[in-house]
């Protein structure tokens, strides 16, 4: 059964309580970069669900989140409030989720793989020739929620409630994962043919937590259309799935909070290295290889092995 140690409990609350101080100290910029790593913290929680306890690695997330962005601006646009069209986006993703996963399902390794790379680009295709979704100019326009007592137009503010959601989203990722569910999704990855012989069927398993992890995606596509207030295909291109891939492995995947280590370390390396030369993905791959040469458990591994020592 999954436990969250206190030791990754402790670091995902240091860095979500880092980025919170960052955020309220910060100017400008460091609330932005908030916003962003909460988004892409949030599609990594969804990405290590399936990839890190269900051992299926997916390259259709970012497509699957383009849909939860897409399907909260044109909610909003027909005239739902906020709240009610991000339950609409959320509800797209999860439909997408669960098609991509009733038929991925029964594959395994890189045929999943590819499997789910051929849905996401069939959907980015789709979108970026659809004039009703704005083709490749996208849609603007989009409204940011109403907050109790507070302006979610203030840049502090929206950074903080995208950390709390992303916190939500870990905690929401812990109990699916402690639940009997959780426990029969981890045993099908385990050994799927024993899971099997005690009556569990694999292929259902895998499809049903391919649309939670769909589902979490969705809040993460939701989350970006009301940071930027636009959305275009571009969410959608397979390298936003290869991107979160990569923020995974670095944070160190199976973890979950390798997720919010990773994402928040990407965009830090990111914009830092942004700043020396173009190249900055040179940056990223010489971090991704020292990490994984280090012992193939990110930068999460990596604090808890010095934690233990």
């Amino acid at each position: 059964m999954f436990r969250l140690t206190p030791i990754r409990a402790a670091i995902a609350a240091l860095v979500l309580a880092a980025l919170a101080g960052w955020a309220s100290f910060g100017g400008y910029l460091a609330r932005e970069m908030v916003a962003e790593i909460a988004v892409l913290a949030i599609l990594a929680l969804a990405l290590d669900l399936v990839a890190g306890f269900g051992g299926m690695v997916s390259l259709a997330h970012g497509a699957i989140m383009g849909v939860g962005a897409y399907g909260y601006a044109l909610a909003n646009q027909a005239g739902l409030p906020p709240w009610p069209a991000a339950l609409v986006g959320m509800a797209a993703a999860t439909l997408t989720g669960t098609a991509i996963g009733a038929v991925s399902a029964r594959l395994t390794g890189v045929f999943f793989l590819m499997a789910t790379l051929a849905f996401g680009q069939m959907i980015w295709a789709l979108t970026f020739r659809a004039d009703a979704l704005g083709g490749d100019n996208g849609l603007g326009g989009i409204a940011r929620p109403p907050l109790p007592f507070l302006d979610s137009g203030d840049p502090l503010v929206f950074a903080l409630y995208a950390l709390v959601l992303a916190a939500g989203c870990l905690a929401v990722c812990v109990a699916v994962l402690r639940s009997r569910f959780g426990q029969r999704f981890e045993a099908v990855h385990d050994n799927p043919d024993r899971a099997a012989a005690l009556g569990i069927a694999p292929e259902r398993i895998r499809a049903q937590g391919f649309a939670i992890s769909s589902m979490i995606a969705g809040a993460a596509g939701v989350l970006a259309a009301q940071h930027m207030q636009f959305v275009s295909p571009e969410l959608m291109v397979w390298t936003a799935s290869g991107e979160v891939l990569v923020v995974l492995i670095l944070g160190g995947i199976g973890s979950l909070s390798g997720a919010v280590i990773g994402a928040a370390g990407f965009v830090l390396l990111k914009y830092w290295a942004a700043d020396w030369t173009d190249h900055w993905h040179l940056a990223i791959g010489a971090l991704l290889i020292v990490v994984v040469l280090a012992g193939e458990r990110g930068l999460s591994g990596l604090l808890e092995g010095r934690r233990d020592a």
